[in-house]
């Protein structure tokens, strides 16, 4: 007798014997409750795009909150979740940051990250001549056959949903401070050459079972990261035109989950002060400014082109932030002569001035020397584009109350589920987020939620996102969907 064959059947009896005394396993049971993933439409702007890094590329459409969700989706009966991705020869898509490394100051200086931009394997085909920006990027578009289902549309605003020619390269009229006809390369990139859909009726024709809709963002966040400068939605406007792309989305009995706006203010883009900018404030060095009771207070009247606040506090000093530089590429420049912010403000504002101005003419209208030091002389102040007030961050975070209680309201006569990003992301920034045990904050590079644009997500971050909003529709449609485990995904990547 073969002695192996004979010990390997009665170690398999054993082992049935053994089976047999064991308690039954079962797989988790998940449940779509009631509501239908088979057709699952993503409705929103960058952020459902997967936008990150200050660009959109392949890995980031990969790793987007609406990819994410319908895997879990997929559990419960969702369908397929097909995306426009860029291809691998052109992976980089828009181009993006990535971090190089740190400086290596002599203490007491602080480290500061190096970034570098992408520049390979790019999606662009080529640039579209538009008033508002002389060099636009556009990018390969899908095959007119492709079908998708994730509608992310990096810069779209509410105001811009229902725009004719939204997609259409034509459509490259209007100003800065009223960009209508505005024309956008992302959406393009979606459509069939030439076409005049608007954003709201190429969704709506998706016909969806279910959908996410997150809307709004940009219309707070073009004025807020501008310094108040681009136009701000009006609430009615807002209003109105979310109402009938919920209504129109509903009709046919779709569900759904909305998601409301975060306060734009709370985010690394706005709260990261620079370590020369905060240093030279608690230093004393800036004219005008002093500290007190361990914040900062003006000494002197400021004209509106330098430091337009009355009361400016710094976080790191424990204070409320009212005073914040909106665009970190100037902080270094900080306490040192030049004027390329100046050039970049001129360049921004050049559509708005009478024909043929110089930049010579435009400073010296300004009371501009760039021979002096950047940001701490009267002579060449911080330009107001470069700076949120107080006043200003009044305006946004009223603008953002008003535009969540239009989409909370909405959601809730409709009875669809309710994502309250506004206040996630706001605790977030005070207390932090746990996930298995790790801590992530909504500090910039170590806090692993957002990547090195300081506005949007990293693939932890969007998975910490998809987490929120499949809690939210478990709770409304009575669904059981699986979570993932955002440790899973990375923050950023350190070189």
């Amino acid at each position: 007798m073969n002695t192996f064959l004979k010990y390997s059947s009665s170690a398999l009896l054993l082992g049935l014997g053994l089976l047999g005394c064991q308690p039954e396993m079962h797989s988790p049971k998940y449940d779509a409750g009631t509501a239908d993933f088979s057709k699952y439409i993503a409705v929103g702007n960058s952020l459902t795009a997967g936008f990150s890094d200050g660009g959109l590329y392949l890995e980031g459409q990969v790793y987007s909150y609406p990819k994410i969700l319908s895997e879990q989706f997929a559990n419960v009966g969702g369908g397929a979740f097909p995306q426009a991705y860029f291809s691998d020869a052109q992976s980089n898509g828009s181009g993006y940051l990535r971090l190089v490394g740190f400086t290596t100051p002599a203490p007491p200086d602080e480290p500061s990250p190096i970034t570098a931009n992408v520049t390979t394997n790019l999606a662009v085909r080529g640039v579209v001549n538009t008033r508002t920006n002389p060099a636009l990027p556009v990018y390969t578009r899908v095959a007119a056959t492709d079908v998708f289902n994730n509608y992310g549309v990096p810069g779209i605003r509410m105001a811009d949903v229902e725009t004719a020619g939204y997609g259409n390269a034509s459509s490259t009229g209007g100003t800065f401070l009223n960009p209508t006809p505005i024309f956008n390369p992302y959406f393009e990139r979606l459509l069939p050459a030439n076409t005049n859909d608007t954003y709201r009726a190429r969704v709506v024709a998706t016909n969806p079972t279910f959908f996410t809709y997150w809307l709004g963002n940009n219309d707070v966040l073009g004025y807020a990261t501008s310094g108040g400068v681009s136009p701000i939605t009006a609430t009615s406007t807002f209003s109105d035109i979310n109402s009938r792309f919920i209504d129109d989305l509903t009709a046919r009995g779709a569900k759904g989950l909305v998601s409301t706006i975060p306060d734009v203010t709370t985010i690394p883009f706005f709260t990261t002060v620079g370590p020369t900018f905060r240093r030279t404030l608690t230093r004393n060095n800036v004219p005008g400014i002093v500290i007190t009771t361990g914040a900062f207070s003006l000494t002197a009247p400021i004209t509106r082109r330098s430091i337009p606040t009355t009361d400016i506090k710094d976080p790191a000093l424990g204070g409320n932030q009212l005073f914040t530089l909106t665009a970190a590429p100037y902080l270094p420049l900080f306490g040192r002569p030049g004027g390329k912010a100046w050039r970049d403000v001129f360049a921004q504002l050049r559509p708005n001035l009478p024909p043929g101005t110089p930049l010579s003419a435009f400073l010296l209208s300004q009371g501009i020397d760039t021979l002096q030091v950047f940001g701490a002389s009267a002579g060449n102040p911080i330009p107001t584009t470069l700076v949120l007030d107080d006043a200003e961050q009044g305006v946004a975070r009223t603008a953002t109350n008003e535009y969540n209680n239009a989409l909370r309201t909405k959601a809730a006569a409709k009875g669809l589920a309710l994502f309250d990003s506004n206040t996630f992301f706001s605790g977030v920034a005070q207390n932090g987020f746990a996930a298995n045990g790790v801590t992530n904050t909504a500090s910039f590079i170590t806090g692993n939620l957002f990547s090195l644009d300081g506005v949007h997500p990293t693939p932890r971050g969007y998975a910490v996102i998809a987490n929120e909003m499949i809690k939210a529709i478990n709770a409304q449609y009575s669904a059981s969907i699986p979570f993932v485990n955002p440790n899973a995904y990375r923050g950023v990547r350190i070189p």
